[in-house]
């Protein structure tokens, strides 16, 4: 029993004892890491190609030129860097580094674009359907509510 309880105390110990420091300077460095293996330009690249097979085919070149083109990529990357610094703590972004920088993140990442090109008609139809509801809400503020139970 003393040797369950010292293996698990010492599990406990050493998994706190490769925890990284949480510095700003920290939090940097693993952000950076992480952009390195999840490059936001090659992101919205794969995103713009998929999201754009549920357009019509004349327009599908402008939407990749809008999405990739003349998205000014840089200004997106500094702000997602930002945020990740401000949010997340330095291990919880190294470990999305590790995550994403691993063979299995690897693959997830490349089908994230086809996964949000099979996503976007369904999120695009509610989303028209909601703000439908909330026009009809607001010219007739009585319509959108219940029926009181009886």
């Amino acid at each position: 029993m003393k040797k369950l309880v010292l293996v698990i105390m010492m599990g406990l110990v050493s998994s706190t004892a490769f925890a990284v420091q949480d510095t700003v300077q920290n939090r940097n460095a693993e952000a950076e890491r992480y952009l390195a293996v999840t490059p936001p330009r090659v992101m919205f690249q794969d995103v713009a190609d998929q999201m754009a097979l549920n357009l019509p085919p004349d327009q599908r070149e402008q939407f990749r030129n809008i999405m990739t083109k003349y998205l000014d990529i840089e200004a997106v990357t500094k702000s997602m860097k930002d945020s990740m610094v401000k949010i997340f703590t330095a291990d919880e972004l190294a470990a999305l580094a590790d995550f994403y920088g691993s063979p299995v993140g690897v693959s997830a990442t490349k089908k994230m674009g086809a996964f949000m090109g099979e996503l976007m008609p369904t999120i695009q139809a509610e989303a028209l359907k909601a703000v439908a509801k909330a026009n009809r809400d607001m010219k007739d503020p009585e319509e959108g509510k219940a029926e009181p139970a009886q």
